[in-house]
């Protein structure tokens, strides 16, 4: 709570909002995690026309959020920490709802089908990319190491990350990874496609309650200062300015905040330029030292996880945490 009530007309227009039996049900379904439109026309058997007008009367009362993504949009119940109080009221109503009436329970199932079939779309475009990744990864330390090491020098398994923005989400493997320690998670990435991975990656996780938006890093609507961790994997070797990259992740970062930075140390592996579009062949501690204090951070602490075993045929990867300047 931010100790600040909702006044009579608020939490009536919010009340207005829901309390028609589609509304109702388009908020209980949301309450397991975002869905576009035609999801919700699945779910709940109504035209396309009928559900975009009922969310659009949920968005201007406050009750839920639009996110666009490429041609679609996707809808989430709004939990802005500007409006605890209205997210408080909105979670009241919903947990008022009993888990075994009828009509929800049958909402319930069909949107469990939806995420099935919205895990085999997602399936067939990745089995696309699969060989490809595969080989690069063939080259690196071994995810397991990596991410061992990521929850390491994030703190001991306990401790709180609080919120949690992933910059070039991907297949959404860091949002899975943090989400037992995180409050809030949002994934940003430019390919609608690769969201699409994402979130069906999420939905066989049982991790319904991440945002996942679509967004270029250099142009996001994403309000700045509101991210306890950043977190950018793999993504700045791909990039021809990975110095505005990490000026913008840190303008995202509440003043304690930290960012965290997981890539390639300088390497010669011209393989990674000519066949999987890698810009940068890796970066040294000086190039993240210099472009972190250019962003307003503080360096904290650098890692290479090394592949096991003295194997010399992989890369190994690179840890570099820095915090708000202060």
């Amino acid at each position: 709570m931010n100790g600040v009530g909702l006044d009579l007309d608020q939490s009536i227009d919010i009340l207005r909002a829901v309390g028609e039996p589609t509304r109702a049900r388009i908020i209980a379904v949301l309450s397991h995690g975002e869905c576009s439109v035609s999801d919700l026309c699945d779910i709940l058997g109504q035209s396309q026309p009928r559900i975009s007008r009922h969310l659009r009367l949920l968005v201007d009362a406050g009750v839920c959020r639009r996110n666009r993504e490429g041609t679609f949009a996707f809808f989430s119940l709004n939990d802005d920490d500007e409006s605890n109080a209205a997210c408080d009221l909105i979670a009241s109503v919903v947990n008022g709802f009993s888990r075994h009436d009828p009509v929800l329970s049958a909402d319930r199932a069909r949107l469990v089908a939806v995420r099935e079939r919205r895990a085999e779309a997602a399936h067939q475009h990745f089995a696309e990319l699969a060989g490809r990744w595969d080989r690069e990864r063939s080259l690196l330390t071994p995810d397991d190491l990596v991410e061992a090491a990521i929850i390491d020098v994030l703190g001991p398994p306990a401790t709180p990350l609080g919120a949690v923005i992933d910059v070039g989400t991907g297949t959404g493997r860091m949002i899975e990874l943090l989400s037992p320690f995180a409050d809030r998670l949002v994934g940003l990435d430019a390919s609608p496609s690769m969201l699409r991975v994402a979130r069906a990656n999420l939905d066989r996780a049982g991790i319904h309650h991440a945002e996942l938006r679509q967004a270029d890093i250099f142009a996001t609507t994403i309000p700045a200062h509101q991210f306890d961790l950043a977190i950018v994997h793999q993504v700045l070797h791909y990039l021809d300015d990975p110095d505005r990259a990490l000026v913008a992740a840190a303008d995202m970062l509440a003043p304690t905040g930290r960012l965290l930075v997981v890539d390639l140390p300088r390497h010669q592996i011209e393989t990674l330029r000519t066949e999987h579009a890698h810009r940068r062949l890796g970066f040294t501690d000086e190039q993240l030292e210099t472009w972190f204090r250019a962003a307003g951070l503080q360096p904290v602490s650098h890692h290479l996880i090394h592949p096991p075993d003295g194997d010399t045929t992989r890369i190994a990867v690179g840890l570099w945490l820095a915090e708000r300047a202060v």
